[in-house]
């Protein structure tokens, strides 16, 4: 890769492109993100196409244990905050259960301005 191309990449392309230098064998990185993503390790944001790390300890982390994960994110700064609320989980359980849906997954993101952006 000549100096100009290794220039014009983004922070992200950057650190895969090194990964994937300093391996010495090919690596599947969006099968290691699929196995992250079920071990409840990472959680992907559907509005970004992009993946962050669970905010919860080691023993918590697992979608099963904290319920519906949900999201606020930045427009301005990016910041990404997750929380749970167990109230939205028990409502969207009990209408699951009453429509007899069968749900797969559920993530909630809210985006707008973090408090330090919208002061």
């Amino acid at each position: 890769m000549n100096a100009q191309t290794q220039q014009n990449l983004t922070k992200n392309q950057s650190l895969v492109m090194n990964a994937l230098s300093n391996a010495h064998q090919p690596l599947q990185v969006y099968r290691a993100l699929e196995k992250l993503v079920e071990y409840g390790l990472v959680h992907r944001l559907e509005s970004l196409n992009a993946f962050v790390a669970c905010t919860h300890t080691q023993a918590e982390c697992c979608s099963s244990h904290h319920g519906t994960v949900a999201f606020a994110i930045c427009e301005s700064c990016g910041q990404v905050t997750e929380f749970h609320d167990h109230e939205i989980d028990h409502r969207l359980e009990r209408w699951v259960k009453d429509s007899k849906f069968k749900a797969e997954k559920t993530t909630i993101e809210i985006r707008g301005l973090c408090a330090a952006c919208s002061a």
